[in-house]
């Protein structure tokens, strides 16, 4: 019961009022008494129903003072943020993404994969902000709008499958496609945080030029290259020294991070990409400014009916005692 209060406590000191009404009034003129020498067998004696009418009356109104003091539960505390930041998860999913150059311990990953495992804890940790989702390869997709479900947004990023739309890599149309989700928003503050680990070599917006766009609605981006680089690779009875990362334009990339304000990272290894993620999470803060609120509900209905029906028992034992 440690949910229940009464928002008028202080009406409980009228309990006692009916008792204090029947001692200090004068009480009534007794009738005097006749005493009959014989008393039918069917004679129905009212001192059970007397009573009863008593002790109906009793709860009645202690119904009626509870209703008064209007019992109020309280539900758990919801915690909210008052201001929010809007964050665009832009993320390449062109075919070079399959690449399995990412070391992890001792072994070596996908690139997707450890793109997966590393942006979906990153969306889990972005608490009280307003996550949205933009995948681009052939052309750009919206796959999530803005929301404050960071659940969802976690269990898009894992289901990720590459092929799902398309092979090339259209930088600029994920960015322009971004930045078009801002464009009706009151946030604050407005990040976008690209992956990709290319060139732009599909769509049909120039990714400096969306850049600017987005900068123009102020938005600050931040850009993460993906690739290994320089890696030694055997081949049936040779080793030979391969570039995983040739495909990748770091030059338009910090580029596009120079013009919003953002910045560069470049991520050759799973724990370099996590340690990325963590940096920009320190570079973009959580607000801190929450609100707190209780649901309420008002009970005062329930023992308010309940002195109905105790009123209504009261007056039809009245009525039939005549």
């Amino acid at each position: 019961m440690a949910n229940l209060s009464f928002v008028w406590w202080w009406v409980f000191i009228m309990l006692p009022l009916p008792m204090i009404i029947y001692r200090v009034t004068l009480p009534l003129k007794r009738v005097a008494k006749v005493h009959l020498a014989y008393v039918p067998q069917n004679a129905q004696l009212s001192l059970p129903r007397h009573l009863t009418v008593k002790v109906l009356s009793g709860l009645f109104w202690l119904a009626l003072v509870i209703a008064c003091a209007r019992p109020v539960w309280y539900g758990e505390p919801v915690t909210t943020q008052p201001k929010h930041r809007d964050l665009m998860l832009v993320l390449d999913l062109s075919y070079s993404m399959s690449q399995q150059d990412m070391r992890q311990g001792d072994d070596y990953v996908d690139r997707l994969s450890a793109m997966k495992r590393v942006v979906s804890d990153f969306a889990k940790r972005r608490q009280g902000d307003r996550l949205g989702l933009v995948l681009f390869a052939d052309h750009a997709y919206l796959q999530s709008p803005l929301t404050l479900d960071r659940a969802a947004i976690s269990e898009q990023v894992d289901s990720l499958v590459l092929r799902l739309i398309g092979d090339k890599t259209a930088i600029g149309e994920g960015i322009g496609l971004a930045t078009k989700t801002f464009i009706d928003s009151d946030a604050p503050q407005r990040v976008m945080v690209l992956l990709s680990d290319g060139g732009n070599t599909s769509g049909v917006l120039d990714p400096i030029e969306a850049a600017k766009i987005a900068n123009k609605y102020n938005a600050t981006i931040y850009t993460i290259g993906v690739g290994a680089g320089e890696m030694m690779v055997k081949e049936f009875f040779m080793t030979r020294k391969v570039n995983t990362a040739q495909d990748l334009d770091e030059k338009n990339l910090i580029e596009i991070a120079k013009l919003t304000g953002g910045q560069y990272f470049r991520a050759r290894n799973a724990d370099e990409l996590a340690t990325i993620y963590d940096t920009i999470n320190s570079l973009e803060p959580i607000s801190q400014a929450t609100q707190t609120w209780r649901p309420q509900q008002e009970w005062f209905g329930l023992p308010l009916a309940i002195a109905l029906i105790l009123l209504t028992s009261i007056v039809i034992l009245r009525r039939n005692s005549v």
